[in-house]
């Protein structure tokens, strides 16, 4: 089972440590093109008009910063570095030793700077959304979508892939061919606050009962006891089942 987590505009950082490895992360075939992201991200951050190119604010110009470190500044594990409204609802740390060993092997993180992340892999804070057209690269989805697309189905296995991305970072990579059958999107009616934490919620649970569901039916029976549920077959081949989650 795969269960595909978005990133948090909001990351942590700490003083001290050894910074990224790129070779050492999860997914190494794809370090020849965090390396040019990573090259063209702090070519970018050095202009004055990086937080336009960046489409942030003005006053984030601190956490800018954080792209001109990328190779110096002490890495820690995604399940650290990333924070806020849904990884708070995750809570990695309190996940017993079974719970957080499936975690580890199940959750990614897609990253518009790493592509994506295991919870173990360690790396750098840094300022960045899929949504960007970074400099010579164009734009980020684009850019990840065929290197993604050679690393993502092996990781897939045979179960569902389930789907708790935001679009921005669902552009980067589709499910094709008998992918799709098992591609189940996680939809939460209800505010963005309620949505990131209702997905948080479902990646936390899915760990926790430690059964990998191997069809939509299957996913659906598992989240039913925690969640109100509706699941809706896919539309049309190449698109994903849609289950309806709201926290019981």
């Amino acid at each position: 089972m795969l269960i595909l987590l978005p990133p948090s505009e909001s990351k942590t950082g700490r003083r001290r440590g050894n910074p990224v490895d790129l070779k050492k992360l999860s997914f190494p075939e794809l370090t020849p093109v965090r390396e040019q992201v990573m090259d063209a991200l702090e070519q970018v951050s050095r202009r004055a008009d990086a937080p336009a190119l960046l489409g942030v604010s003005a006053n984030l110009r601190d956490e800018i910063d954080h792209n001109l470190e990328l190779h110096e500044a002490p890495a820690l594990p995604a399940s650290r570095l990333y924070t806020g409204v849904l990884y708070d609802a995750l809570d990695h740390t309190s996940l017993d030793t079974a719970a957080k060993r499936r975690a580890n092997r199940w959750l990614l993180v897609a990253s518009a700077l790493f592509g994506v992340l295991r919870l173990t892999d360690p790396v750098p804070p840094y300022r960045l959304s899929m949504a960007v057209n970074l400099g010579d690269l164009g734009p980020l989805a684009s850019v990840w979508r065929e290197p993604l697309a050679e690393v993502l189905p092996a990781a897939a296995g045979s179960g569902v892939i389930v789907d708790c991305r935001s679009s921005t970072y669902a552009a980067a990579w589709t499910p094709h061919d008998g992918l799709a059958q098992r591609w189940v999107q996680i939809r939460v009616p209800g505010a963005t606050h309620m949505a990131k934490h209702t997905r948080g919620l479902v990646a936390r649970h899915l760990c926790q009962v430690g059964q990998p569901a191997r069809n939509p039916e299957a996913l659906e029976r598992l989240l039913s006891p925690a969640f109100t549920t509706l699941l809706t077959p896919s539309p049309r081949p190449g698109r994903p089942w849609i289950l309806d989650a709201t926290a019981a």
